[in-house]
């Protein structure tokens, strides 16, 4: 129902992103957008890039009056470190590649475009992409806060640092995420991070970290049992594993779950007084059968260090064959906060996508009639 295609590259001009399949009449708050912007840049153990660009989105088109009119929606946002880069780009006089970097996506999209050259590779899956992503992903959240849907994330663990988390409302984790520069709520356990993190940088080395996002507000049903492609948990976990570096994901406490017997992961159901039901747990994550099932929806995330370091390491220069060393390119110690926000835009458009599905309806207030209807 909806999609979106994203072009650009790390150095170039700017970014761009398409979205269709907005309903139209969804008012488009653009400051929002940069706010989400400017969350996804923040972050203790970030780089010098962050210095340079102060990411703002433009909508170019599908947006009339502040509202969406149901064609596709156009947005760019600039790169200021374009103006470092235009005349070296554009004269070609850039130096070759040819010494992939360990994790990074060098060599092997060389040796699928047959390439000597890393460049068009590295710009391309550079990090630096997932801030159309995120724009993309605040015009899904504005969508899904029509329904009563609402998206944040905290991080848990940096750098083999895990924090307890305290047993608060979403909400109030969200809120002492926003007021640390970790993203993380728990302040004794993000001190603790930032001095693994003033370690790694002066070792010149990087590190990862695990971070959850979290959506209250959801109604039962979306997804679906009955075909693969449907099931909603899946989906979540392909949109959180498309973000670079992510190499695990996991709906709910999924590894402690597997460690435990069954009477101690079903989440048991309770009668609310009101002719509904209660649950007490949310080990399921809020997901049964690969359907939402009215509890929060809780996905975990695992991100690698970051594979650019500033200590060398060992590679082989493709143009020679030779032994090589990687050279150190501009990056951050830690993204793993920006990552929860990168992550909170995939979930976020992952489930808009469920619940246009589920719904139907070519406009917001068409959507709504639906919803007041089921």
């Amino acid at each position: 129902m909806l999609r979106f295609l994203t072009a650009g590259e790390s150095h170039g001009p700017c970014l761009t992103a398409i979205v269709e399949g907005l309903p139209a009449g969804l008012a488009v708050d653009v400051e929002a957008i940069n706010h989400d912007l400017g969350r996804r840049q923040g972050g203790y153990g970030r780089g010098g890039r962050m210095e340079i660009e102060r990411d703002r989105v433009e909508i170019l088109g599908g947006v009339v009056y502040g509202r969406t009119t149901g064609a596709p929606v156009a947005m760019r946002i600039e790169n200021r470190d374009w103006a470092n880069w235009r005349e070296r780009w554009r004269s070609g006089d850039l130096p070759q590649l040819s010494v992939p970097r360990p994790g990074h996506a060098d060599y092997a999209g060389m040796v699928k475009y047959g390439l000597q050259d890393a460049r068009p590779i590295s710009e391309r899956a550079s990090a630096r992409e997932t801030a159309a992503r995120v724009a993309v992903g605040a015009l899904a959240r504005q969508l899904l806060g029509h329904f009563g849907a609402a998206v944040g994330s905290y991080v848990t663990e940096i750098g083999g640092v895990d924090a307890q988390v305290p047993d608060l409302p979403d909400e109030e984790l969200w809120a002492l995420a926003e007021a640390s520069d970790l993203r993380c709520p728990d302040a004794e356990a993000a001190d603790q991070m930032r001095e693994r993190i003033d370690e790694a940088r002066q070792a010149g080395d990087s590190l990862g970290g695990v971070f959850v996002v979290s959506v209250i507000g959801l109604p039962v049903g979306l997804g679906s049992h009955v075909h693969w492609e449907r099931r909603l948990d899946a989906r979540l976990a392909w949109a959180v594993m498309s973000i670079p570096a992510i190499k695990g994901a996991e709906i709910g406490p999924a590894f402690q779950n597997a460690r435990r017997p069954g009477t101690l992961v079903h989440d048991q159901i309770y009668p609310d007084g009101k002719g509904g039901i209660t649950r007490h747990t949310n080990r399921a994550g809020g997901f049964e059968g690969g359907m939402t099932n009215g509890m929060p929806v809780v996905v975990r995330a695992a991100m690698k260090p970051i594979p650019t370091t500033v200590s060398p390491l060992r590679s082989v220069d493709l143009a020679t064959g030779k032994k090589a060393q990687t050279e150190y390119q501009r990056s951050d110690v830690c993204a793993v906060p920006a990552a929860a926000v990168v992550g909170e835009a995939m979930v976020a458009w992952t489930l808009a996508d469920a619940l246009i599905e589920k719904l139907g309806g070519d406009s917001v207030e068409e959507m709504k009639r639906h919803s007041s209807e089921a």
